[in-house]
């Protein structure tokens, strides 16, 4: 999004140059792709907007918003970071959905606290393996310390999917998770380039997008239902 600001900037100014005026033209050229990647995630925000209402702004359909703006910048490899920082922001945003009490808040057993084990387990494991890679990278400043973030914020987001104790929601965050490691091997080089890796990633990544916003529509359903009991 800062990417596409920055162009739209360039545009405004007729005297630039025409490296400016190119990269003008390559962004609007490209703009029909970006709408079409980004397209089922906004309409998914849409569809949870329609049911929830604007309660869910500062939530899941936030979440799926900053979402697309995340995938329209892994366009382009130089606006990586970006990217995850969007997708860091949607992950902050589906935590704080799942913290609201229209997901019902249970003690915690035995199962869950295995579940919080595992996802710790993981998320350490994977960012300790990936660390030597990161390193390689040119820009390994920023990168060690910023994968480290993000992996904290998508473990907190599968650890509060959780606490919900709803399938939908544990099995879209656990997808999530696996769509983003995924997408790290490949990005970071840890293997060869996989001919259905692109495919892996993306499947994994709208289901889990698709079992979130329906998770949340759910949600919102079963706090409903559960008010007109209690008042009849």
């Amino acid at each position: 999004m800062t990417g596409a600001k920055r162009e739209i900037r360039y545009c405004s100014f007729p005297g630039r140059d025409r490296k400016n005026l190119f990269s003008c033209a390559l962004f609007f050229s490209l703009l029909p792709f970006f709408l079409a990647s980004s397209a089922p995630v906004l309409v998914l925000a849409a569809v949870v907007l329609s049911w929830n209402g604007g309660q869910s702004i500062l939530g899941v359909v936030g979440g799926l918003v900053f979402s697309a703006v995340g995938d329209c910048c892994l366009v382009w490899p130089e606006l990586f970071l970006h990217g995850m920082g969007a997708f860091a922001v949607a992950h902050l945003l589906y935590s704080f959905s799942f913290l609201t009490s229209r997901y019902a808040a249970y003690s915690s057993s035995s199962w869950s606290r295995f579940l919080y084990l595992i996802l710790l387990v993981t998320a350490g494991g994977f960012y300790t393996y990936l660390y030597p890679f990161l390193k390689k990278d040119p820009e390994s400043d920023i990168l060690v310390p910023a994968v480290g973030v993000y992996v904290a914020l998508i473990t907190l987001m599968g650890a509060l999917a959780v606490r919900t104790r709803r399938a939908l929601t544990l099995l879209g965050s656990l997808f999530f998770m696996l769509s983003d490691m995924s997408l790290a091997l490949q990005v970071f080089k840890v293997m060869p380039p996989m001919k259905q890796g692109n495919i892996v990633v993306m499947v994994t990544y709208y289901l889990a997008q698709l079992l979130i916003a329906v998770g949340d529509i759910k949600a919102t359903e079963t706090t409903e239902d559960f008010s007109k009991w209690k008042a009849s």
